[in-house]
């Protein structure tokens, strides 16, 4: 049976993370969200704390930790404390090692990780993963860029959009799926490619004005006769979106323990809130009805927490070359998400009733943790992907 309770070395872990947290996060987050500020400096002290290289090993500047100890378990306890006080820097940590490492760590040669992976392992770097197009996604024979091999150089052209990390000031490249050819099955050949910052014809257009998440950095990409050496290539040629799809399941635990965070935020703030409003002679939490919604939020936490734990613990198994099989995990990985971003969702609006009038202030955290819910339902896959993922593995045959 896989083991999901923490060692007392990872809630040391979690306890320092939360320090961190709350002294450099947390004075300043109302106003980073307001003007839509990416703390450069902040994402680099994270590194310097050494949450980007949890999951990498000691040649490349990552923490090298066993298996046994928990490398993933331990990436997710930092996600879920940043994300207790900013949803945003927690995605930025879990895209920035996720999307933005773990492509190249995988598949990359070892040219491609000496070149690239010690300033992001360090955080003093951040690299984006570039799948979605605006008319495609998870569908990738609508992908539209296109990448030609000509003398040496593939030559990229097309778009992208909702690409993480992507255009900061400490970006330093996108790793990129397009058009290579097509395959023996008249399929379309997707390839993964790396894309420097800088580089001529690559433009990271200005940044969405999003919903949410607006600490983080999120750029559309245009790509003109972009020309990369052929050695940028990650992985097997035509493997490109197989590759993606393979890191996604990571990349759901790691959502799932955003949630997580958020939900923590909310009975937090919720319970506080409760016996210091008062009404009618007394705090609001001696009523029912505001004191069992409350209830409600603590069971959903506690769940999410255990499904998400319990799915990092079933990767720190399979790294260690054990544990369950790659089918469990994924089934374990896509229940995990689905019910924490859904529960989430749902535990913000909770929270929201609870403030009454002053929750619907951006004063209040409650209005910022609202209105970065939404996406955890969308991103790593869609709710709707998340049913369908967790249907075929029970062996329905469902579309």
């Amino acid at each position: 049976m896989t083991q999901f309770e923490l060692s007392r070395e990872h809630e040391a872990f979690r306890r320092t993370v939360r320090d961190f947290a709350e002294a450099t996060i947390r004075p300043h987050v109302g106003e980073w969200d307001r003007a839509h500020h990416f703390p450069t400096d902040v994402v680099q002290r994270m590194g310097d704390l050494g949450l980007f290289g949890l999951t990498s090993p000691e040649e490349y500047g990552g923490a090298g930790i066993d298996p046994a100890d928990g490398p993933f378990t331990s990436l997710c306890l930092a996600i879920e404390e940043l994300g207790r006080i900013d949803q945003s820097l927690g995605v930025t940590l879990e895209a920035g090692v996720g999307l933005g490492i773990n492509p190249i760590l995988t598949y990359g040669t070892e040219e491609q990780k000496a070149t690239w992976l010690p300033d992001l392992v360090a955080g003093q770097r951040l690299a984006g993963f570039g799948l979605t197009e605006p008319g495609a996604g998870s569908d990738a024979g609508a992908t539209k860029t296109r990448a030609e091999l000509e003398n040496g150089e593939w030559i990229i052209n097309g778009s992208k959009q909702f690409i993480t990390n992507s255009g900061s000031d400490i970006t330093s490249l996108v790793t990129v799926t397009a058009r290579t050819g097509v395959s023996d099955t008249g399929r379309p050949e997707i390839s993964a490619i790396i894309v420097p910052a800088g580089t001529p014809g690559f433009v990271a257009e200005p940044a969405y004005d999003k919903l949410g998440w607006n600490i983080s950095d999120t750029h559309p990409l245009a790509f003109s006769d972009c020309r990369v050496p052929e050695g940028n290539l990650v992985g097997e040629r035509g493997r490109g979106y197989a590759q993606f799809l393979a890191i996604l399941d990571d990349g759901r635990v790691a959502i799932a323990a955003l949630a997580v965070g958020l939900i923590q935020a909310c009975v937090d703030l919720c319970v506080e809130y409760s016996l210091d409003r008062q009404t009618m002679g007394g705090p609001i939490g001696r009523k029912q009805g505001v004191a069992f919604q409350i209830a409600d939020l603590e069971v959903m936490l506690h769940a999410s927490r255990m499904l998400t734990y319990r799915a990092a613990a079933m990767k720190d198994a399979m790294l260690g070359g054990g544990g369950p099989s790659m089918k469990d995990f994924k089934q374990a990985a896509s229940v995990a998400k689905l019910y924490t971003s859904e529960s989430a969702v749902t535990a913000t609006r909770i929270a929201t009733q609870v403030f009454g009038g002053y929750g619907f202030m951006e004063e209040y955290p409650v209005a910022r943790f609202y209105r970065d819910a939404k996406i955890l339902e969308i991103g790593e896959g869609t709710s709707e992907v998340q049913r369908m993922l967790i249907a075929r593995g029970l062996g329905l045959p469902v579309e």
